[in-house]
């Protein structure tokens, strides 16, 4: 994981010492938004964005979930990067970007702005017809495919409005502990930052359990931003943050109701084909030297999503 410095692909790898062990991410710094009644310079079109992906990130995972949910495969097309990500930080395979030709994402970034600095990061919504990147900030971009594409898109709405204050309220303390609070344990560097992290991600596991005993989803009785916001994470818990990030109080297996939720939601018509956990296992365990110097990718867990859930006993809208 490098970064751009005025332009310039530097190869550096998180600065942890300034933070006392502890991983800080990043600000998204493109935050546009596409919109349906043209009230911004992003109009919904046809054709007219690109999303730049990585199938192993969780936060590139969700815009491709609500890109198939929302029926947007036609509208805006997509270019997959490499499973790993090393010296180039990540990297097209020949001919996979038809927008750019770009080899490496950090290419893109310096065509939206020369001078760019920051982390090079997926997922980014591009417009072929300005020239530049919508959007690299996950969050939105999942919130502009429900909302922004209008009559382009289908499928059912992801932000209800009579959600919104349980879907925001959720998803504020799931990034903090859970999205992001895996990578505060695997990305820490010393051990007090690293149990303050772990004991946290637990207890946000705990709390999703109890909620999930009595309420179907997250933030009610319907599947919304706030479940594919957490699937993302779950997905990926036992494959590799358990044992590459060190969250290994426990698996996410022990958890009924975590489990059957995840078995759910991975079983909704499209989601199983946005979910390559071969890709996942190699960029995790392949791409970060620090923590897996060998290289050496684990042949388990042995994982059944597509078995039974059992989460039909509770009620739904």
């Amino acid at each position: 994981m490098g970064l751009l410095i005025e332009g310039h692909w530097h190869d550096q790898w998180y600065d942890t010492k300034s933070t006392g062990g502890r991983f800080q991410r990043q600000d998204s710094a493109f935050r546009a938004w596409v919109s349906a009644d043209g009230s911004t310079p992003y109009p919904a079109e046809k054709g007219r964005y690109h999303l730049y992906v990585s199938l192993a990130c969780p936060w590139a995972h969700r815009t491709l979930i609500a890109r198939v949910l929302k029926g947007l495969e036609d509208v805006v097309s997509v270019s997959v990067v490499d499973p790993l990500m090393l010296e180039h930080g990540w990297e097209l395979p020949e001919g996979a970007d038809p927008i750019l030709g770009a080899r490496f994402l950090y290419q893109v970034y310096t065509a939206a702005q020369s001078d760019y600095t920051g982390r090079v990061t997926v997922p980014v919504l591009w417009d072929t017809k300005t020239g530049t990147i919508v959007s690299n900030e996950s969050a939105d971009i999942l919130r502009m495919f429900n909302q922004g594409f209008g009559d382009l898109a289908s499928g059912p709405d992801l932000y209800p409005a009579r959600l919104h204050r349980s879907i925001d309220a959720v998803n504020a303390w799931v990034y903090d502990t859970l999205n992001n609070g895996v990578y505060k344990a695997g990305f820490a560097t010393q051990q007090d930052a690293y149990t303050e992290a772990v004991v946290a991600v637990f207890d946000t596991l705990d709390r999703l359990e109890a909620r999930l005993g009595d309420q179907r989803y997250l933030a009610g009785d319907q599947i919304t931003e706030a479940d594919w916001r957490a699937f993302t994470t779950l997905i990926r818990f036992d494959a590799v943050y358990h044992g590459h990030f060190k969250c290994n109080i426990r698996p996410l297996s022990d958890y009924d109701n975590l489990s059957g939720y995840v078995r759910e939601l991975y079983q909704v018509p499209g989601v199983a084909d946005t979910v390559n956990l071969d890709h996942i296992k190699r960029h995790y365990y392949g791409s970060h030297a620090t923590i897996n110097p060998t290289g050496i990718v684990p042949v388990g867990p042995a994982l059944d999503f597509a078995r039974p859930h059992g989460r039909d006993r509770l009620r739904v809208a």
